[in-house]
């Protein structure tokens, strides 16, 4: 079977194109962000998985439990989810979606996990030192891990930034090592 990133993306792109040129990329990116959570409910997992429903039930029963803030191609957008059987590929669709949405705005999410929480300077400083490195504006997003000893682990994207002082022993002991 296709990898579900393989499936999602062309409806992810459809979705987008869409949305820029409807200058609606908030609300589609609330939308798809919804969808996705109510997607993940067991109750509507087993309505999707329902063999005796047909698509168009399940996208009215799926709009029901979704609310009133889909306008028009957004409920077609769903429709056509359902009828092509996609439904279940809401969380990797919506994921994909931010990833263009991010993309077209240079932004860029940045998770931040340290040892002891951020303070407003360091916080500040980093977003400034990872904009300047990935020429995008950053929105940083931090979390503390007590388990480590010191330093922190910085993911943007693909991009992973080990700083912590058990990352940097194991890159010690490897070039001892080698």
């Amino acid at each position: 079977m296709a990898e579900l990133s393989t499936l999602a993306r062309p409806y992810a792109k459809a979705a987008f194109a869409h949305a820029q040129q409807s200058s609606d990329l908030a609300g589609w990116s609330v939308a798809l962000a919804t969808a996705a959570a109510v997607s993940q409910i067991e109750k509507v997992g087993e309505l999707l998985d329902n063999p005796q429903l047909t698509s168009e039930v399940r996208a009215e029963k799926f709009l029901a439990v979704c609310g009133d803030d889909f306008d028009a191609p957004k409920q077609n957008f769903i429709k056509l989810l359902a009828e092509n059987h996609r439904l279940p590929l809401l969380p990797e669709i919506s994921a994909l979606f931010e990833e263009l949405k991010a993309e077209a705005e240079a932004t860029l999410e940045v998770e931040v996990i340290s040892a002891r929480a951020l303070s407003s300077e360091q916080a500040q400083s980093l977003t400034q030192a990872l904009s300047k490195k990935f020429s995008r504006e950053v929105h940083l997003h931090s979390a503390v891990d007590e388990s480590l000893l010191g330093g922190a682990i910085i993911r943007a994207g693909d991009t992973v930034i080990d700083g912590t002082v058990r990352g940097r022993l194991a890159k010690l002991a490897e070039a001892m090592n080698s």
